[in-house]
């Protein structure tokens, strides 16, 4: 969706601010809700995609008032009421009316074999990619209402294949559970100047990771 979340390329919200020798984490909370997100995920079925979405969900004024981990919060609360993880009276009281009554917690001891299958996104697929390394591809002029990881600012540029990274689930079906329609990933080459004109100096580039249902061929003559 074009949602807040998408400000890639826009103007009038200052300066990117680097923090030197920033922290993994700048509270206890964070660390508390970065963990949550394992569990909760295993516990309730729930995919990144679908995690993600939820987070675009919410107001803008709310989305550029709160921090990273508090949008993260803001989607586990969503989701866990959601799938039944908790009921709204139960998170609005901050504590179990039923104990027992929702998924079991993720254990210590199950974390090491909950990493060892972070690559669960991947997909085998029989025929080979549509597109390969040195094509020139133009991103499709998209503007889908639910999640997507295809960014407002390079839809209908002209970019070029740089890597194909392998077959993967989609996230935008993923995201609201319509089945994996699985397909290849690239990250492909876009030039400052194709994106933002002659005033970005010519001399940098942005690459993005694209699915096929993104990208379509451009030709030689295609403008860039």
């Amino acid at each position: 969706m074009n949602g807040i979340h998408d400000l890639g390329g826009m103007h009038g919200f200052g300066p990117v601010e680097r923090e030197e020798n920033e922290p993994l984490f700048h509270a206890d909370w964070e660390r508390r809700v970065f963990g949550m997100l394992t569990s909760t995920a295993i516990g309730i079925g729930f995919s990144i995609d679908e995690f993600r979405s939820h987070i675009e969900t919410m107001g803008a004024a709310h989305y550029l008032e709160t921090s990273y981990y508090e949008h993260w919060l803001h989607a586990l609360e969503v989701l866990t009421v959601l799938y039944g993880g908790v009921s709204a009276e139960e998170l609005a009281a901050g504590h179990v009316t039923e104990p027992g009554a929702g998924p079991a917690p993720l254990q210590p001891e199950g974390v090491p074999k909950v990493l060892a299958h972070r690559l669960a996104g991947r997909a085998d697929l029989d025929e080979p990619a549509p597109f390969a390394v040195g094509d020139r591809v133009r991103a499709r002029n998209l503007h889908p209402e639910a999640h997507t990881r295809l960014p407002r600012y390079v839809r209908g540029h002209v970019g070029q294949i740089d890597r194909v990274h392998g077959g993967f689930v989609f996230p935008d079906t993923v995201a609201r559970r319509a089945g994996d329609r699985p397909q290849y990933c690239y990250s492909v080459r876009f030039d400052a100047n194709e994106l933002w004109g002659p005033d970005a100096g010519g001399r940098g580039a942005v690459y993005i990771d694209l699915f096929d249902d993104y990208l379509e061929p451009a030709g030689p003559d295609s403008k860039e």
